[in-house]
């Protein structure tokens, strides 16, 4: 039996495995596994869109007892899933410094996808 698989490949840009991994344990596996969601095709749990980023840019929304955390993705991008930011929300709505951040990288992974046509 032959099994194919269409999983599409992360992309950590800039920091954003680094500030994955200072997520608390539980709450960095439940990032994978919402990321390994996306991966295989389908929705986070929790999510929302995030245009102001960039159009097709998503947040996958995760609560637990250490505070809300938040990872920043983007599917539509061709060759992999480019995970732009990650960090720990500090106020209730989402701070201008985090999403300029995401919309710089998500333009540079733009940039370099065009750059290898």
């Amino acid at each position: 039996m032959y099994k194919i698989s269409n999983v599409k490949p992360l992309a950590f840009c800039g920091s954003a495995l680094t500030d994955l991994k200072r997520f608390p344990e539980k709450t960095r596996n439940e990032a994978g596994r919402q990321l390994r969601r996306v991966q295989h095709g389908l929705d986070p749990h929790n999510w929302k869109p995030m245009n102001p980023v960039g159009p097709g840019v998503r947040e996958i929304r995760i609560r637990d007892e250490h505070g809300a955390f938040r990872v920043l993705y983007a599917a539509s991008i061709r060759n992999a899933i480019h995970v732009l930011h990650c960090f720990k929300k500090k106020t209730e709505k989402t701070a201008f410094t985090d999403l300029s951040l995401a919309r710089q990288r998500y333009r540079a992974a733009l940039i370099q996808e065009e750059s290898e046509l």
